[in-house]
């Protein structure tokens, strides 16, 4: 399911996506492009990529590459190189193949930002296909099995900006510095004296 919404960005990637180093960022399935408008706005060049042409049209902007492809269709190789992305941004978007992908074109310290629907939100509306909802402490088991160093992750019911159930992860590739995991907002430590 492609991200359509056309308003704020997101409060887990708003939140997350100032953390990213300085680099290309990749918003995957990017809808009409509120993630691709707020990584533009921090400085990243950005490919916006989905497969609706209509919604590629909205998201184009300064600083904002668009990139027509359709992630599922399987005709076409992944199109993206290893260690490219200082940042890659998924929300509201599932399709299980190409985490490993994914992964492999997060550059060593780079950030993975994800938000998408979970179990249980079939109660709720769409997506209600198991096909496209996380399993229980999913996102956790791929950050585990590439090798990803979970900075956050929540997975339960929100009701903003619609009733659902959603997994959120932010997770950071090997090389990405402890001490820019600023999770209260706040400049970078400094060394302690005593």
């Amino acid at each position: 399911m492609t991200d359509t919404l056309t308003g704020a960005a997101s409060a887990w990637i708003a939140r997350f996506a100032p953390l990213a180093p300085r680099g290309e960022a990749l918003d995957l399935a990017c809808g009409t492009g509120r993630h691709a408008r707020l990584l533009a706005a921090l400085g990243h060049p950005v490919i916006a990529l989905d497969r609706d042409p209509e919604a590629l049209a909205a998201a184009a902007g300064e600083g904002i590459s668009t990139m027509q492809f359709d992630l599922e269709d399987g005709s076409a190789p992944w199109p993206f190189g290893e260690g490219r992305f200082a940042v890659i941004v998924v929300t509201n978007y599932l399709h299980r193949p190409l985490i490993p992908a994914l992964v492999r074109s997060l550059a060593p310290g780079g950030l993975l930002i994800y938000e998408t629907f979970a179990c249980g939100n079939e109660e709720f509306g769409r997506p209600s296909n198991p096909a496209f909802l996380l399993h229980e402490g999913e996102l956790l088991r791929q950050a585990a099995a590439h090798h990803l160093r979970v900075l956050a992750f929540e997975d339960g019911f929100t009701s903003l900006p619609k009733a659902a159930m959603v997994q959120r992860l932010c997770a950071a590739g090997a090389d990405f510095a402890r001490a820019d995991a600023r999770l209260d907002g706040g400049a970078a430590p400094t060394e302690a004296r005593f």
